[in-house]
Parts: structure tokens; C-alpha cells; sequence
């Protein structure tokens, strides 16, 4: 096997027993990178040269007598609306396409004292508005990376880990500092790693969890060690399936292989019962209202002013209107404008309480309705999406949005509720299209349903299986 084919912890005891080097690593992923990268167009922006000098960086502190951080020396990949100091941050949009932060993210604060080699800033739908963590996961599942870090809205992580056999988390919401994390709905958004195996993901969480002054939502609780979550043992647990999961609209084949997945978990000693979440029918309204609300007010600021694009055209040196006008009609996505324009008109004062207001009251509905189930059981499951990836070539309408929310109808919930949800691959459907199921835990319980995720994976090969592009598997 090549290193780039290799897991965190793997490398990680290969560090430590001094059988390979940090850029050893680095060079590796950095070749497969290049080898694919025309073809999988995972990355904005490439990072090789600073890479190679924060891996040999790693290296002289491991020779200096100094015990790496099960992080340092592995390349990891950053989506590209994670602040980066000095390295472009331009969320796919012509609105930031020269923006350089002078500033890191909490996150990547974090992974820098740990160690952090990254290889670069991942590709996604302008400001993360549709299936937008895809570029780290492909940039993990082909080699270009071992890991990556990526935004969840509705579902952006563990939607694009599952289509790739990843593995996604979502944490609770206040968990992993925001701040940093270019602003789409801010009571929506969350960072979470995508990864090979679930003992990885524990591995990023330990790295990335934890309080944030600087962000006014952060959580300050104590936070576990999530490796201590990483036991072959269900035996007690019980599970809750949600009827409304389950029904209309879920492709066949996925509802098996989930449903098999939790014979599975059955068959090592878990309870399983039917629950009911009679709200999740309005998730997806609540979500639409809400994010698009909230993206309306977050993206104000790129008016072309204090920084972004500003219109060069005649028509905008009139007054400071039609610089504003011009200036976002010309750098924003048809995508991003709609999403404006609705969430303007949700937040106008003749509106506000017809559909803002009213949403967070459904919002509130909904995590009442988790709430009460969680009094019954540890874990919901339910599918992580309601069918296998679409093939290259397939037709997709770019101007279908109802579509591409009704994608998230299985993972918004509980970004609106704000609680854990991890996704984990399952099988394969379609020709050989990778299928991943979803463990929705209480809040703060990460370790409940790290703990079930690795106990399923532990007694499966899906996770081993990630399909390379002309390279066979890992």
C-alpha cells in the first residue's frame, strides 16, 4: 500500500515507531493529488509547498525527542470557507475570489498546535448552498487527502460522506467553535470532520472540540476523550426508527440496506423500536425559511465595500446603490441570489411573522419532538440520504431547487434541533454506489453514537472498501 491509502491512526503508529516521516506522508498524498486532481477537481486552492514545510516542521520536533499529536504529520484537507491566515478563503463565490484572511479559524488554531499538514482548500457549491462538503470528500476518498474538515448545514458532511463511504460527524451544535467559519445561517451551521473509519473521526473530534470565547455560541463544557467511545459493544442500547424516515420518497434499495444495518446492530445485543417524530414533515419548510433568512442577513456584508468584489462597470460609480446592486448582481450565483431574495422577503416587516417567526416555532416543534423520543431511547438511525449519488453524466436540473432541499430531508432535522449525528457507510447499491446509514444521538453524546458507529464498523469491511479513481480500493 501507498501512505496515501492509509488511516490516521494507522500513520499515526507508523510516526510514532519511526518507520515513516511526516513528509514522507506529505509527498505521498501530494503525488496522488496530482495524479487525480485533473479529474477529480477536489481543491480551490493547493497548499504543496506549505504543506511540505509544516510536515518537515513535525518532523524536527518528533527528532527534537518530541511525541507527535495523533494529528501531526497526517495531511488533511480544509474546505474553503474555513478561514485560513494568509491562504485565500473564497467559498467558491467571485464575491471572496481574492479574499485572504488575516486571521485562523478557531479550528485551525487548534490543529496547528497540533501538528497540522494541509494539503489545501477543498471545492464547494458558492457559500456551501447545496451537496457542498463534496470536495473533501472526494479529496479524502481519492488519496489527495487522509482527512478533512467540512461545514453541515443541512446535512453538507454526512450527505457527502455517505455518498463517497466516508464517514461524516456533525457535532452538537456549540461543540466545535464557529468562529472562522464564513457565516452562511448561523444557527444552522456547524464544522465536522469526513474520514475513513470512525476511530478517525474520534481522532479530529478530540482535535477540534472544545470552548471559544470568540464564539458567543460556544459550548463550555468539559469534552471527553471520543477513543474511549471506540468499544465493540451494543449490547443495551436502544435504538429508535422513526417511521417518518422511512416512508415516500426513499429509494428502495437504500431503505434495505439501512434496515439490514440495524438487523445488524440488533443481532449484537441492541433493542430496536418504531418511534415517531411527527413534525419531521415540516423540517424541510423550517429549514428553507430559516437558512435563507439567514444567509440573507449574513451575506449583506459583501457589498463590495470594505473588501470582496466591487463592479468595475460605469453603472455603478452613480451612487452608492447602484454600486452595491452591481457589485452582488455580479459576483453571486444564481443559487445565492435566490436564497437572498427569499430570506429578504421572509425577514420584510410584512412578513416576518407569516414565515420566519413561524418557522422557529416549527423549529422548536421539532426538537421537542426529538426530546420526547430520547426519553425512550439512546439513538435514532435513519437513512443519510434518500438515495445513492448520481452517476457522472446523469442530468441533473441545476434549476430544480426543491430537489436539492428535499436532499436534506433526512439530515436537516437535526441540524435544527442542534444535536450529534454521525453517518457511517452501510453497502453498496447501483453498481457498486456507496450507501451510508445515520446515528442521531442526544445532546452532548457523542460518545453514544461513536460508540454504536464503531461497533457496526467494526463488524464490517464497508469502511475498507472506498473506491479510488483508477486504483482499485483502499
Amino acid at each position: 500500500m501507498e501512505l496515501y491509502q492509509y488511516k490516521i491512526h494507522e500513520l499515526h503508529d507508523k510516526l510514532l515507531k519511526k518507520e515513516i516521516s511526516a513528509v514522507e506522508i506529505t509527498k505521498s498524498v501530494l503525488k496522488r493529488a496530482n495524479a487525480v486532481e485533473d479529474k477529480i477537481k477536489a481543491y480551490i486552492t493547493r497548499t504543496d509547498d506549505f504543506a511540505l514545510s509544516q510536515a518537515e516542521a513535525v518532523d524536527k520536533a518528533i527528532k527534537n525527542g518530541n511525541k507527535p499529536a495523533p494529528l501531526a504529520g497526517i495531511a488533511g484537507a480544509i474546505k474553503d470557507c474555513i478561514c485560513t491566515k494568509n491562504i485565500k478563503t473564497t467559498c467558491a463565490s467571485k464575491a471572496l475570489s481574492n479574499f485572504v484572511p488575516p486571521y485562523d479559524a478557531h479550528v485551525i488554531e487548534k490543529l496547528s498546535s497540533q501538528g497540522l499538514v494541509m494539503t489545501g482548500k477543498t471545492i464547494l457549491d458558492e457559500f456551501g448552498m447545496g451537496i457542498s462538503s463534496c470536495g473533501e470528500a472526494a479529496a479524502v476518498a481519492s488519496g489527495g487527502a487522509i482527512w478533512a474538515l467540512g461545514s453541515d448545514t443541512g446535512g453538507s458532511v454526512r450527505q457527502s460522506a455517505t455518498f463517497y463511504g466516508l464517514v461524516g460527524l456533525k457535532p452538537t451544535y456549540g461543540l466545535v467553535s464557529r468562529y472562522g467559519l464564513v457565516s452562511g445561517a448561523s444557527s444552522l451551521d456547524h464544522i465536522g470532520p469526513i474520514t475513513r473509519d470512525v476511530t478517525d473521526c474520534a481522532l479530529v473530534m478530540n482535535a477540534i472540540a472544545g470552548y471559544d470565547f470568540k464564539d458567543s455560541t460556544s459550548l463550555n463544557t468539559p469534552v471527553p476523550d471520543y477513543t474511549k467511545a471506540l468499544k465493540k459493544d451494543v449490547k443495551g442500547l436502544k435504538i429508535g426508527i422513526p417511521k417518518e424516515y422511512f416512508a415516500e420518497g426513499l429509494n428502495e434499495e437504500v431503505k434495505n440496506a439501512v434496515l439490514k444495518a440495524i438487523d445488524n446492530l440488533k443481532s449484537l445485543g441492541a433493542s430496536c423500536a418504531e418511534v415517531s417524530l411527527p413534525h419531521t414533515k415540516y423540517a424541510i419548510p423550517a429549514y428553507c425559511v430559516i437558512s435563507c433568512a439567514e444567509t440573507s442577513s449574513n451575506l449583506a456584508r459583501f457589498d463590495g465595500v470594505g473588501f470582496g468584489y466591487r463592479s468595475k462597470s460605469p453603472e455603478s460609480s452613480d451612487n452608492i446603490a447602484s454600486m452595491y446592486a452591481k457589485s452582488r448582481s455580479e459576483s453571486l450565483g444564481e443559487e445565492v441570489k435566490r436564497r437572498i431574495i427569499f430570506g429578504t422577503y421572509a425577514l420584510s416587516a410584512g412578513q416576518y411573522d407569516a414565515y420566519y417567526l413561524k418557522a422557529l416555532k416549527v423549529r422548536t416543534l421539532i426538537k421537542r419532538d426529538f426530546e420526547q423520543v430520547f426519553e425512550k431511547v439512546d439513538v435514532i438511525i435513519t437513512p443519510a440520504t434518500p438515495a445513492p449519488a448520481a452517476k457522472i453524466g446523469d442530468t441533473v436540473n441545476d434549476n430544480d431547487s426543491l430537489s436539492m432541499y428535499l436532499q436534506d430531508v433526512y439530515t436537516a432535522p437535526a441540524n435544527l434541533a442542534g444535536i450529534p449525528a454521525i453517518s457511517v457507510p452501510c453497502g453498496f447499491v447501483n453498481d457498486n454506489l456507496p450507501v451510508g446509514f445515520q446515528i442521531i444521538g442526544k445532546t452532548l453524546d457523542e460518545m453514544t453514537i461513536l460508540r454504536a458507529a464503531y461497533t457496526f464498523e467494526q463488524h464490517h469491511n464497508y469502511h475498507n472498501r472506498i473506491i479510488l479513481l483508477e486504483g482499485g480500493a483502499l
